[in-house]
């Protein structure tokens, strides 16, 4: 089994290790599990979270053997980067990956497992959730904190932020399903827009989040940037709900 793991961790890799092989077995399941498996095991008086990838197909088991990187160690290795600029998302442990003769078979993410009190999404779902318009605004400092730093974080959806409360009203934001994100240079007007296309439909919290970023993006007008916020949100709505109404076409003709 092909492994890295962090120098923090280099001491407990045994452990980490022996938790992999007995995976199926042991920890507890976190989440529904009914794409990437995630359970939680106990290391040195901490929780640790371990991520199992879905098995691959055939092509991308080959891919992932010879021409790209596997999701586990994108993972790992975009979240060092992010700790490296000063982005919040739990301590990486370690990645590990195995292959048959053909190519990947298993691989997983491990990491520090971090209670937080709430995920974008609940934002979304309860508006009347306590101290929301503080939240949503700092919400979209950080996202104008990740853009400037050129981290485009292409799963940037509801699930995938944690919140956790801080002192005197302020919040601590952290990223987590790593696996896919561009680092630039520089990001265009277009790119940072249409990071915020998959978090809400909701006209209202487009209206405050093109607020808050006006405030801090100056090369363009509140009204520019909420127009262009809400055109590519209606445009992964519309896109989003195409691919549902394929996909039960499909499986009627299937049945």
């Amino acid at each position: 089994m092909n492994s890295k793991v962090a120098p923090l961790f280099k001491a407990n890799s045994v452990s980490v290790l022996d938790k992999i092989n007995n995976f199926d077995s042991q920890g507890i399941l976190f989440g529904s599990g009914k794409r990437n498996k995630i359970k939680l095991f106990e290391l040195e008086g901490k929780t640790i979270n371990i991520k199992s990838f879905k098995i691959p197909h055939l092509i991308n088991k080959i891919a992932y053997k010879y021409f790209r990187k596997t999701k586990a160690r994108r993972s790992y290795e975009y979240a060092t980067v992010l700790l490296e600029k000063g982005i919040g998302t739990p301590q990486p442990i370690a990645y590990f990956e195995n292959y048959d003769g053909i190519g990947l078979k298993e691989s997983y993410y491990v990491s520090e497992h971090l209670v937080t009190e709430l995920t974008f999404r609940e934002l979304v779902t309860n508006p009347n959730y306590p101290d929301y318009s503080n939240i949503l605004r700092q919400f979209t400092q950080f996202t104008f904190q990740l853009h400037e730093k050129g981290i485009e974080f292409l799963d940037h959806s509801p699930g995938n932020t944690l919140i956790k409360k801080g002192s005197e009203g302020q919040y601590l934001f952290f990223l987590v399903d790593l696996n896919r994100m561009n680092f630039h240079q520089s990001m265009n007007f277009h790119q940072r827009m249409n990071n915020f296309r998959r978090l809400t439909p909701q006209k209202g919290m487009i209206t405050v989040m093109s607020n808050e970023y006006s405030k801090l993006y100056t090369e363009k007008t509140e009204a520019e940037i909420f127009n262009k916020m809400w055109e590519l949100t209606n445009n992964f709505q519309e896109e989003f709900y195409r691919k549902k109404r394929l996909k039960k076409k499909l499986k009627f003709w299937k049945s």
